[in-house]
């Protein structure tokens, strides 16, 4: 098991790479009661075409990564999951987004017990005709819900508006028709293909022993074999949006308005991490709480709130803006004005930067944040980053300028979504 120091943080996280290849990642804390274990596999709704090791060919029914996640839940032994949790106070879920689903339990009691039936569910799937054929109907009427949610809508929209062909432009649930096309069989073979050990990680922060949750992980787990991953088929995405502008109609009281805009990487010459830096820090800058742009908002009601993350892609790093507002017209002025500028000064850029460290060392104080950052970072990076602190320190006001060259603000989707009175 290796040790590694956080630094700056004053806290050791412990990592360990099984014979079989499967990812540990371990933070305790003496000073908190409460746990938090995930169970993930590096599987998500973006994967639609894949090729085994037999060299045999998939097509997958749009949804399937998130049909699987819920059908996990459902064991042979008629033993409900959420129910052995909940026995010992302890709250249980899962999730599946474009590139990945994780199975987590957290809470103050029972941590070997729960971590043990935790790793043992996930690895007994029980897929039959009928319960298949039963979830079916569950999972159409949750699709069918959130087509009645406008922020789902609203962003939905805006995917398919940037994307042409990429599968971040479906809904990770997928559609009623393609769920309705799932077997069993297909379900098993996303199953052995994708939750093998060397493409599933495990992390653990909180109040728990890290030498005893390794024992039961390496008991659990270490006699699972590591297999080839497979081939998966990649997307051609053209560099231009698909569509430029929108517009929706829906049952709402005050009109919406997304923004994204597709930026190409190619050509960029900064490292991942670098470049998920640079490109927060240039959007903090320019719309962030701080900003001219957000206390102009502020002064004229241009928006309530603001919504912003940027999505990472192997090609293409895309930014996505969302929020509330009664005066549509000149939002979109003032965001495309901004983008088209791009003013930053150094001085916002040294404030942004010490505002950064500061809430690093804040955030290794609430677990749940902790949970957040962690897991994004082992998605994005490929694992912990230890000198994230460091990183930061030493990013250089230059490099920013360099990289705003390289942005086009103007390869731009925009959907506006109105009350359908108007």
């Amino acid at each position: 098991m290796k040790k590694i120091n956080l630094k700056g943080l004053e806290m050791d996280c412990y990592t360990e790479v099984l014979d079989n290849g499967l990812e540990v990642y371990m933070l305790p804390y003496s000073n908190k009661k409460n746990y938090f274990i995930s169970y993930a596999t590096r599987f998500g709704s973006d994967v639609l075409e894949f090729t085994d090791e037999k060299k045999k060919a998939h097509k997958l029914p749009l949804g399937i990564a998130h049909f699987l996640e819920h059908k996990m839940f459902e064991q042979e032994d008629g033993q409900d999951p959420f129910t052995f949790f909940s026995e010992s106070g302890t709250d249980s879920n899962a999730s599946t987004s474009f590139d990945n689903t994780q199975y987590i339990c957290y809470g103050t009691k029972e941590f070997k017990k729960n971590l043990e039936y935790l790793l043992q569910f996930v690895n007994r799937p029980y897929y039959t005709d009928e319960n298949v054929e039963k979830e079916k109907g569950i999972i159409a009427e949750e699709i069918k819900m959130y087509e009645d949610v406008p922020d789902f809508k609203l962003e939905t929209k805006l995917r398919e508006c940037l994307y042409k062909n990429h599968p971040r432009r479906i809904d990770i649930a997928g559609t009623i028709e393609e769920i309705n096309k799932i077997t069993k069989e297909d379900l098993y073979s996303c199953y052995e293909n994708f939750y093998v050990p060397n493409n599933m990680f495990i992390l653990i922060v909180g109040n728990f022993p890290p030498k005893e949750a390794l024992a039961i992980i390496e008991r659990e787990l270490d006699t699972k074999e590591k297999k080839k991953l497979p081939t998966i088929s990649k997307v051609t995405e053209p560099v231009k949006v698909e569509c430029k502008e929108c517009q929706l109609k829906e049952n709402i009281e005050i009109p919406k308005v997304a923004l994204g805009i597709k930026v190409p990487t190619k050509n960029i010459k900064l490292e991942k991490l670098e470049l998920d830096l640079y490109l927060n820090m240039l959007t903090t800058i320019l719309f962030g709480s701080s900003s001219a742009f957000r206390e102009k908002a502020r002064q004229e009601k241009l928006l309530s709130g603001l919504y912003m993350e940027w999505e990472m892609l192997e090609e293409y790093h895309t930014f996505y803006m969302m929020t509330s507002t009664t005066q549509s017209k000149e939002l979109i002025k003032e965001v495309e004005k901004e983008w088209k500028n791009m003013e930053v000064t150094e001085e916002d850029f040294s404030r942004i930067q010490k505002v950064w460290i500061a809430n690093e060392v804040r955030m290794i104080d609430n677990i749940d944040s902790t949970v957040n950052n962690l897991y994004d970072d082992i998605l994005k990076f490929g694992g912990i980053i230890p000198d994230k602190i460091e990183k930061i320190k030493n990013m250089k006001f230059k490099k920013l300028k360099d990289l705003m060259k390289e942005i086009d603000g103007t390869n731009m989707s925009i959907v506006q979504m109105i009350p359908n009175s108007k």
